[in-house]
């Protein structure tokens, strides 16, 4: 039976586990055989099939696999051991291969209460800021290549996405948002044709942080709206991702028109379809953010060169 994208099935084959959990099906079927860890089921023509607890206890094997733990000790664990190590496991920042495991493990069986847990734990410990750049784009970046493989239901990440949408609206709205003299005006948007916005908040979360002020347009946000925005707020710069290939606007033609109709604004690009296209020609006043952290780096220089402006006219004003 194959499975299509936008068919969910309860019955989960090897190579599903194999796509879901990183394990390869030869190992999977040894510690079915030699230490019986599970015990497939069988459609009415033979072939092996999983169902979701299934997956579930696999996916914690493997946590606790990857966390040293031999597979002939853990074989010897009940259930509740295995789960109630990998929830202690889970609270250990170190290890972000396993949390990002114990997140997929949340998503697949759509429990927001474990997933909320999960992510309050490590905000508490390591901030927003270090939680969604080591834990959840790693994630997301699994999710993906999940859902392309044809392991999981588009429903599996629109209910994780949205999750992590309401907490970074949380987070953002917690931020006190008073503008002193080093601060700077970002427009912040992505085109017509992008629907992915994670990226594009959590930018939204790291300037208002840095107590700049954002106008943050979201998605979909058509070329014409920049003019009017622009005649009434004059921003400094301005922030876009291009995540999503768009064959209906071509990348270049939106560079060149935001160079060309902004040329005195400093533009600052960063997203997939720009990261990874070589062949496109960048204007003078348009830079590229390869990472999260080249844009951490640039607000630093930027604070920097406000601050020794501000000393210099400061200075020359006691003189």
């Amino acid at each position: 039976m194959k499975k299509g994208k936008s068919e969910f099935r309860n019955k989960l084959f090897i190579k599903d586990l194999e796509n879901i959990t990183g394990i390869k099906a030869h190992t999977i079927r040894i510690w079915e055989q030699r230490y019986n860890l599970l015990e497939p089921h069988r459609t009415d023509t033979g072939l092996r099939y999983y169902d979701e607890d299934q997956l579930r206890l696999i996916l914690n094997v493997s946590i606790l696999n990857n966390n040293g733990y031999k597979i002939s000790k853990i074989a010897e664990m009940t259930k509740e051991e295995i789960y109630e190590i990998c929830q202690q496991l889970s609270e250990n920042v170190s290890k972000f291969d396993g949390q990002v495991q114990s997140l997929i493990t949340t998503m697949m069986m759509f429990d927001e209460k474990e997933f909320n847990k999960l992510l309050s734990i490590n905000i508490l410990k390591m901030g927003v800021e270090e939680t969604m750049l080591q834990i959840v784009f790693p994630f997301m970046d699994q999710v993906g290549l999940l859902w392309l493989s044809g392991s999981i239901h588009p429903a599996h990440e629109h209910f994780i996405s949205n999750l992590i949408r309401q907490r970074l609206h949380v987070a953002i709205d917690s931020l006190n948002l008073s503008h002193g003299p080093e601060s700077k005006k970002f427009l912040v948007f992505v085109p017509t044709g992008e629907n992915h916005d994670m990226s594009i908040m959590f930018a939204n979360y790291v300037l208002r942080s840095r107590g700049h002020e954002v106008i943050y347009l979201g998605t979909q946000t058509p070329f014409e709206d920049l003019y009017t925005i622009f005649e009434m707020r004059k921003p400094d710069f301005i922030f876009s991702i291009i995540t999503a290939l768009n064959s209906n606007v071509s990348i270049q033609t939106f560079i060149n028109n935001l160079g060309k109709y902004w040329k005195d604004t400093q533009i600052l690009l960063s997203g997939n379809q720009i990261i990874n296209r070589k062949d496109l020609k960048m204007p003078e006043n348009v830079k590229v953010l390869n990472s999260p952290k080249d844009l951490f780096v640039f607000l630093d220089e930027l604070r920097d060169n406000l601050q020794y402006n501000l000393t210099i006219k400061n200075f020359s004003s006691h003189k």
